[in-house]
């Protein structure tokens, strides 16, 4: 949803941003790293039940991975390399975090429900590998109601407001299913549509 409705508005305003930051020196690949360890550090205190610190570090995580293009933009280092690092660093810190979250609940909650984030980084990573799968080959997979920024921000409100941290959760699993569900379609549709000219 917010790759079709927002993406070219919010990237208009963090290209000035990307610009003063690349004139003082910041790397690209550099941001993205510092992401990655924004990452694991929401990792770690998540887990630890430190959950609003967990918010900072998501947030800081958020802003790396919003950053890291308009950088890259900017000093003249887009590249397929670049694209590829990002996109990898990005399947890292959802695995981090969803990890965080499993530890938590796993060290808090009775039963099984610590096995919520595991379902839900599986939907997750579905829901990723398909837009890369028909974007190899040459189809458009993007849209539905859970894609990552959508995942970002109301993991933050889960995070922010722990006593609902858990409907949040099972709230993002559905929507999350049922965007691979919406992609998966969109992708049949496109490719049956080829093989039927």
């Amino acid at each position: 949803m917010f790759d079709g409705n927002w993406r070219t508005a919010v990237n208009r305003g963090l290209d000035p941003i990307g610009a003063v930051l690349c004139r003082l020196g910041v790397s690209a690949d550099g941001v993205t790293f510092f992401g990655i360890a924004m990452a694991a550090a929401a990792a770690v205190v998540i887990g630890r039940g430190q959950l609003i610190l967990g918010l900072v570090f998501l947030i800081l995580a958020g802003l790396s991975d919003a950053l890291d293009g308009p950088i890259a933009k900017a000093s003249g280092t887009s590249s397929v390399r670049g694209a590829f690092f990002d996109s990898v660093s990005d399947r890292v810190c959802d695995a981090l975090l969803f990890g965080g979250l499993t530890w938590h609940l796993g060290s808090t909650e009775p039963g099984h429900i610590f096995m919520l984030p595991v379902a839900l980084m599986g939907v997750s990573l579905l829901v990723s590998y398909q837009r890369a799968k028909a974007e190899s080959l040459g189809l458009d997979a993007k849209g539905g109601l859970m894609e990552r920024a959508e995942r970002f921000v109301v993991l933050g409100a889960g995070l922010a407001f722990s006593f609902v941290l858990i409907p949040v959760l099972w709230a993002m699993l559905g929507l999350t299913a049922a965007t691979a569900v919406h992609r998966f379609v969109k992708v049949w549709r496109q490719a049956d549509s080829l093989h039927s000219v």
